[in-house]
């Protein structure tokens, strides 16, 4: 097994200081375990004999071992022609949409391998058990996939906030924020401010903290206790199918556990809620629940 996938199968049984280590090496892996141990602290916000305990949690002796095993992995890639062909920038030719589609697909897939069970799973349990209240908070593209969660998950559980703006307008439902709270914060790359403040506020205030971002990691994971990277890519934008696809899987995930307490609230917003829709032809005007 490589290391990086006993890194991530394992990533639940880390204590926090050492999970940071572990989404640090994921970030960028082989590369920065490559580094020296205390440079893979100062990257992921910890101390060096951190690094070292989750190495010995690995099963393995000592860092210069854990780098000699990193370097015989990147020669065995390198060596084997059907290593070689599996990381090779494929050029399949065909139409653009064609080209797009299976660029997406391809981002989709790849969740599998970038979000770790363990974290998925406790992001769960943060948003179901005692949650009394969510605050979601997106970035200058990320907003529409922190909007979608929002709006869905308000028709799951109560005391779902959506925060455009935290450190402005929304700055009120921010100061709710405390123990028994989540607050789950989109920032992929070109990352912002925003979302550094909003999450070093959550955790200060004692709320939970659920960090959605790319691969590269959000300077906003630092004070996360989940986080949940997606692949993304594309041309000329980065694209978020992946993330997309994440988002239904979380309230999907919400709803599985919730059961019949999340049945008994949607059937609130359907006898409260009416939006009038445009009628098939020749019927009177259409009144429905929203989606």
């Amino acid at each position: 097994m490589l290391i990086k996938d006993e890194i991530f199968i394992r990533m639940d049984e880390f204590t926090p200081a050492e999970k940071k280590v572990a989404r640090v090496l994921l970030s960028d892996y082989p590369g920065t375990g490559l580094q020296s141990a205390a440079a893979v602290a100062k990257g992921a916000g910890t101390s060096t004999p951190t690094v070292l305990r989750l190495v010995a949690r690995l099963g393995i002796s000592s860092y210069p071992e854990f780098q000699r095993r990193l370097r015989a992995e990147i020669n065995q890639r390198m060596s084997s022609p059907v290593s070689r062909a599996v990381h090779s920038e494929l050029t399949d030719v065909g139409s653009p949409l064609q080209q797009a589609v299976e660029q997406r697909a391809q981002l989709v897939e790849r969740l599998l391998g970038s979000v770790p069970p363990g974290e998925f799973e406790r992001a769960l349990r943060l948003l179901t058990r005692d949650a009394k209240h969510v605050v979601v908070h997106g970035g200058y593209f990320s907003r529409h996939a922190a909007a979608l969660l929002a709006t869905q998950l308000d028709q799951l559980i109560a005391g779902v906030d959506l925060a455009e703006e935290p450190l402005g307008r929304d700055a009120g439902r921010c100061l709710r924020l405390g123990k028994g709270s989540v607050a789950v914060v989109f920032d992929l790359r070109r990352y912002e401010v925003t979302a550094s403040q909003l999450a070093a506020l959550a955790r200060q205030r004692r709320a939970s903290v659920i960090v959605v971002t790319d691969e590269g990691l959000s300077p906003a994971a630092e004070d996360a206790d989940v986080v949940l990277p997606v692949p993304i890519g594309g041309v000329p934008f980065d694209s978020f199918a992946g993330l997309f696809v994440l988002v239904e899987a979380l309230v999907e995930g919400v709803f599985r556990i919730l059961g019949t307490r999340g049945v008994q609230r949607m059937q609130q917003w359907e006898e409260t809620v009416r939006i009038q829709r445009v009628p098939p032809s020749g019927a009177g005007l259409a009144v429905g629940v929203p989606e």
